[in-house]
Parts: structure tokens; C-alpha cells; sequence
């Protein structure tokens, strides 16, 4: 663009500079302002193609100057320069368009949002409303076909998408109608952002619409929160049916209730039932050391948790006791040689868990070492563990090493010797 008298010589130092002349900081300046001016003017895309390139030419020129150091308390004249040229250049993104595409964009992110959310029965019809009427806002250019459910809808949009993609329409030419359609899809994502959703609900709304509650209806249970109620009564249900869908029920409040109190007491469902359903949340808070997640793990018995459980075989004493005893109800052999480590722990109460848990499990590689404890162990209450467990093991020759100690100094120890020899 120029500006003046079409027929009037080009001045050289309008879009760049002359040939070997130093620009200062004013010259800059007054380009600058000269290119602002300009970009308030520009009407066209061409304008503003013309107001990049000045811009263009001042950012080479600039970039070669040499512009005077600061002093220490002043600001840089060049950085300055720089911020002023990248804003002019933020106006001329800002002025450009809208373009079909831009549209197009908009309509798909739409048919995104529909098709990946999750609707409330409210939500839904909302959200086909919302399409319907973008339909008839863009009529004149897509045709919008009808949607039934949220899934046509998603379909029905991205089809509009492409169609408005592949319009020929020029963002000069054709602005009121590129802007009419921007309108439309800006109204259309407003919406959808306004219909309801399923996270816009209340937890206990959440609750409510996935039937959690239905298992109390008509009861009045009051020494219990309505959770509470809920959740022990999908436990009784299991137990009787072992329906997994009783279990998504209370896994369902594990994942909406932010309550310690429901959590602990979700988790002693958990134990009660040992539920295989509800292993992957149940090992997520195991994974932190969780003692009650871990008593729950071994009544799930999924061997899947026997790699974390091991890691936690060695430190805290109690967290090694729950932790043998859930690895012995989970049963694995793959956990054997973990266990069977601990039979040397220096607390006498964690042999004896280890030596229970090998019980539990019933790998015959672990009778010798279950032999040592018995024979060796300074503990009664861990050689007692250990008789138990050759006996649980059942083998021939575990039942024989154990009924040696029938005659046991210590009376733990003759108790289960004497079950080992039939006594």
C-alpha cells in the first residue's frame, strides 16, 4: 500500500532503508509509526500483505543497525523496537480473516466435544437442539442433516466441516458470509458448552443417575450415611450373586467420593469379598504402602500384585506381616524366594508371617528352609509357624519332618507336630 499521490516518487526509506545510510532510533520510530497508520487503513487482505512486507523490511533493517548501547539505568532503545514491530504484527494476524477454514476448525472442534463427552439425558437433548439450530443458521451454505442421537450429531457436524472447509468463499469478497457462518459456530459451541454433562453433576447427582442408590430405596436405615447404606447393601448383593455389576456400583463412589471415611470402608468391603473386579484401584493405593489395600490385594488374589508386593518385604515390620500374609493368600510360586528371605528376618514375628505365607502358597521348594526354622529358630511361636506351614504344604515327606517334633519342649510347637503325625 502506499501512501500519497499514487504518481509521487518513492521515497527509499519507506519499507526499508538506503543504501550505506545509518538508521537511528527515530527513524525506526517514525517507520513504525508509518506502518501503523497503514495497518489502521488496511481493508484487504492485499493491504496487509503490504503491511508484512514493510514490517519484514524494518525487521532486516533492524537487525543490521547499530543502534547506541543503553546506559545501565535506561531501557534498550532496540528491544523497544523489537516489541513494538512484534505487536504490529500481532495487528496484522488479528485483522486477517476470519477464513472458511477458521470455521471449518471451529465446527469439527464442536463435533470433538459432542461425540467425547459424556451427556446427561438432559445434556443430550440439549446438544441435539444445538445442532439443530446451527442447521438452519447455516442453511444457505450446508446442509446440517438432522441427528437423532449425540452420535449423528457428531457425525452430522464433522460432515458440515468439510463442506464449509471446501467453500469457495473469499475472505474480501465474501466476509459478511464467512463472518455469518464464524457467528453461527461460535453460537453452536456455546451451546454445547452449556449443555449438561455428566462431570457438571454433584457427586451424589453423579450417584443418583448411575442407580447407586436404587439398592436402598424404601429402606430408613439411619445408623449409616446413605453411602454407607448403599455400598454394604451392593456388598450383599455380590456375595450372592457375584454379579460385577454390583462391584462397578461401589467402585463408582471409590472414584467419585473424595472421603477417607468411605474409602477405609469401601476397602473393607473389598477384603470381605475379594472382589477381582476391583484389583486395578485397589493395587493403584497399594502401591503406596497402603496396609488395608493390601490386605484387600491378597483377598483379590490377582498375581499381578505380587511384583509390588514384594518391594515391600523389607523396613517396617508391619507393613512386612500384612504384606506376607496377603502374598500367601494370593498363592503365586512366583513370590516363593521373596518370602522365603524373610525367614531370616531379625524380628521374630515377621519369620513367623513368612513362614505362614509359605504355607499358603504350598511350593515344595520351600520345605527345607521351613525345616531350618524348626530345627534352628530361637522363636517357638515362628518353629510352631513353620510346623504349621510343612503341614499346610502336605507333602509325604513336609508331613514327616514336621510330626518329628511331636515331642516338642515347647507346646506350640507339639500341636502341630501332632497334626502332622495324625495324633
Amino acid at each position: 500500500m502506499t501512501n500519497g499521490d499514487d504518481d509521487a516518487e518513492p521515497d527509499e526509506t519507506d519499507g526499508a532503508s538506503g543504501e550505506g545510510e545509518e538508521l537511528g532510533v527515530e527513524d525506526f520510530e517514525a517507520r513504525l509509526d508509518e506502518a501503523e497508520d497503514t495497518l489502521d487503513a488496511a481493508e484487504t487482505e492485499a493491504d496487509l500483505d503490504a503491511v508484512e512486507e514493510t514490517l519484514s523490511a524494518i525487521e532486516d533493517d533492524l537487525a543490521d543497525a547499530d543502534l547506541p548501547e543503553p546506559d545501565e539505568d535506561e531501557d534498550d532503545p532496540q528491544e523497544a523496537l523489537e516489541d513494538r514491530l512484534s505487536d504490529l504484527r500481532d495487528g496484522v494476524d488479528e485483522q486477517r480473516g476470519p477464513y472458511v477454514e477458521d470455521v471449518a476448525e471451529q465446527i469439527e472442534t464442536a463435533a470433538g466435544t459432542v461425540s467425547e463427552t459424556r451427556w446427561t439425558d438432559d445434556g443430550e437433548e440439549e446438544v441435539i437442539a444445538a445442532v439443530e439450530a446451527f442447521g438452519e443458521a447455516v442453511a444457505e451454505h450446508v446442509d446440517v442433516n438432522g441427528a437423532g442421537d449425540v452420535q449423528a450429531a457428531s457425525e452430522a457436524l464433522t460432515a458440515a466441516s468439510n463442506v464449509v472447509a471446501d467453500l469457495d468463499l473469499d475472505p474480501d469478497d465474501d466476509s459478511e458470509a464467512i463472518a455469518s457462518l464464524l457467528d453461527a459456530a461460535e453460537t453452536l459451541a456455546d451451546d454445547i458448552e452449556a449443555a449438561e454433562a455428566f462431570d457438571d453433576l454433584s457427586v451424589r447427582a453423579k450417584l443418583r443417575y448411575e442407580g447407586f442408590y436404587e439398592v436402598i430405596e424404601g429402606e430408613h436405615r439411619k445408623d449409616f450415611p446413605p453411602e454407607l447404606n448403599a455400598v454394604l447393601s451392593w456388598e450383599h448383593r455380590y456375595k450372592q450373586s457375584r454379579d460385577p455389576d454390583d462391584i462397578e456400583q461401589i467402585l463408582l463412589a471409590l472414584d467419585l467420593m473424595d472421603s477417607e471415611f468411605m474409602e477405609e470402608n469401601i476397602l473393607d468391603a473389598f477384603e470381605r469379598v475379594g472382589p477381582p473386579e476391583a484389583f486395578d484401584p485397589v493395587h493403584q493405593r497399594a502401591q503406596r504402602r497402603d496396609k488395608q489395600a493390601i490386605r484387600a490385594l491378597g483377598k483379590i488374589g490377582d498375581e499381578r500384585a505380587v511384583e509390588t508386593l514384594a518391594d515391600f518385604l523389607d523396613g517396617d515390620p508391619a507393613l512386612q506381616r500384612v504384606t506376607l500374609r496377603a502374598l500367601g493368600e494370593i498363592g503365586s510360586t512366583e513370590a516363593t524366594q521373596a518370602v522365603a528371605n524373610c525367614l531370616a528376618d531379625d524380628n521374630d514375628s515377621v519369620r513367623s508371617s513368612a513362614a505362614r505365607s509359605l504355607g499358603l502358597i504350598g511350593d515344595t521348594r520351600a520345605i527345607d528352609p521351613l525345616a531350618d526354622v524348626l530345627a534352628d529358630d530361637d522363636a517357638d511361636d515362628a518353629r510352631a509357624s513353620a510346623a504349621w506351614a510343612l503341614n499346610q504344604i502336605g507333602t509325604e515327606r513336609a508331613k514327616e519332618i514336621a510330626a518329628e517334633y511331636a515331642d516338642d519342649r515347647a507346646y506350640v510347637v507339639q500341636v502341630e507336630a501332632e497334626k502332622a503325625a495324625g495324633v
